[in-house]
């Protein structure tokens, strides 16, 4: 609500959205965040018409006419659909979508086969534009636009240049969440043209990186306030080592940026209740998990041991996710455990663990056909949880594995840093190496042969609150300042 009683919407703008269009967990971040969100104020989040979401026959309902984007010398038609009724999770956000079948209705969301689509700077710059014009028809008063990574960072550049001078939108506040700045929209300066951009803008200051235009830096530039996922993330974005080359801008930003961990959804990730796993349990009754990790092996196909620890991965199978240290020291598929790697990713990560899985199939499994309830079982069944990431910016799976009683083995960085404690509800590791992370799973393994002490680390994992309430306060304190600064303008 701003100062004279007014209440403000807020307007997220996403490439993906669970539960209709998601890639990873950008999808189900931005639903957490709309969601405990819509309990304080009206919200709304825009993402674009995939084909995949058409084809789904969600029940929609078009808002006004089609209308047309103006981006570069490419005109383009735009229309705007509202989901008709609310779904589980989102019942009382507000669900838009664009249509424009050209750059919308593809197989892909962002590309296809492991390559991005070579339009994709158009197809987003025609989003975010789309998504400018239409924002009078979903919040007619004052709003704050909440942008998500860089497919959506445009949106503030042509906001604060294109439409800086029309009196709603210079009263539209903008806020740029980077989940993952590993990626940031690359082109080749031409593309200024493309996307209708002044060449002055085409500066070290602001679009400039390296000789190529870098959409991700004008978000940030150009926004009002900037966060990134967890605390350690934000400080690591600021160091050379960690910034992916945009060190510089993100020291830049000052106290227009921080980190705020994400959550997860503690109703759906709690074993007591959880409809996806074969036997309930809970820090008072722990039997239940044993009866899921039964299930897990005979899912699975590996052999029915008892005492026997199991390592599980869930993850896409790329290098971010500390592949290479897995496959890196050969002794740790010879110790005395299980494996089972949930996930699909890079194809010379999949054919290095099928091959490792083939050779010992009693204990070692592969499966590359991603599914929400064999991720619950998975979670529910295995021993511990294994995310040795390069880097992490903020992570759910170390969150959901705890609550289950599930320990993580993790680097320690970004958001695992922040949710994990090293010796109590999982086990930590700092250098990039396979020898570090053996040392940690061999710390794992000692914990484990003392049951005693395993189950109270078990009970102490599944005791913390992962919950978005003190995420979702920290919002709105970030939505007041740039409030406040808008006012101010």
């Amino acid at each position: 609500m701003t100062e004279d009683g007014k209440v403000v919407s807020v307007v997220h703008l996403a490439g993906e959205l669970a539960p209709f269009a998601r890639t990873g967990g950008l999808g189900e971040a931005v639903a957490s965040i709309a969601r405990h969100q819509s309990r304080s104020g009206p919200t709304a989040v825009v993402m674009p018409l995939y084909r995949k979401v058409r084809d789904a026959g969600w029940d929609m309902e078009p808002v006004g006419d089609p209308f047309e984007v103006q981006v570069g010398a490419r005109p383009a038609t735009a229309r705007l659909w509202l989901l008709r009724e609310g779904v589980d999770g989102l019942a009382e956000v507000k669900a838009y979508f664009i249509e424009n079948d050209a750059y919308f209705d593809r197989p892909g969301l962002y590309g296809e086969e492991g390559s991005d689509y070579p339009d994709n700077a158009l197809r987003y710059a025609f989003f975010c534009l789309a998504a400018l014009q239409a924002l009078p028809r979903i919040a007619p008063g004052p709003a704050i636009l909440h942008a998500h990574d860089w497919h959506m960072a445009l949106a503030a550049v042509y906001l604060r240049t294109r439409l800086a001078k029309q009196p709603y939108y210079r009263q539209v506040s903008t806020v740029l969440t980077v989940h993952n700045a590993g990626y940031q929209g690359h082109f080749s300066p031409d593309v200024m043209t493309t996307l209708g951009l002044p060449w002055d803008l085409f500066n070290w200051r602001h679009l400039e990186w390296y000789g190529r235009v870098n959409l991700l830096k004008g978000g940030l530039v150009f926004s009002d306030m900037v966060t990134t996922v967890s605390p350690t993330h934000a400080y690591e974005l600021r160091t050379p080592a960690g910034g992916f080359g945009l060190d510089g801008v993100f020291v830049g930003l000052k106290d227009r940026f921080i980190g705020i961990t994400n959550g997860i959804d503690m109703a759906v990730w709690d074993p007591s209740s959880d409809p996806r796993i074969p036997a309930t349990y809970s820090v008072d009754s722990l039997a239940g998990k044993r009866r899921c990790r039964a299930a897990l092996q005979r899912a699975f196909g590996i052999r029915p041991r008892a005492r026997i620890p199991i390592f599980a991965l869930t993850a896409r199978l790329v290098s971010q996710k500390g592949l290479d240290l897995i496959l890196g020291d050969p002794g740790y598929f010879a110790l005395d455990a299980q494996y089972i790697f949930l996930g699909q990713g890079e194809p010379r990560y999949e054919q290095a663990l099928k091959e490792i899985a083939a050779r010992a199939p009693a204990r070692i499994a592969v499966e590359t056909n991603f599914s929400e309830d064999l991720e619950h079982l998975l979670l529910a069944g295995a021993d511990m949880c294994l995310m040795p990431s390069q880097y992490e910016p903020c992570g759910l799976t170390q969150m959901r594995a705890q609550r289950y009683g599930t320990i993580p083995i993790a680097r320690r960085v970004g958001g695992l840093a922040d949710t994990i404690e090293d010796g109590v509800t999982g086990f930590l590791f700092d250098d990039y190496t396979p020898a570090d992370f053996m040392k940690s799973a061999m710390r794992a393994i000692g914990q484990y042969a003392e049951q005693p002490g395993w189950r109270e680390m078990m009970k102490e994992a599944m005791t913390r609150d992962f919950g978005w309430e003190r995420s979702s306060a920290k919002y709105r304190q970030v939505y007041k300042r740039v409030l406040s600064w808008t006012a101010a303008r």
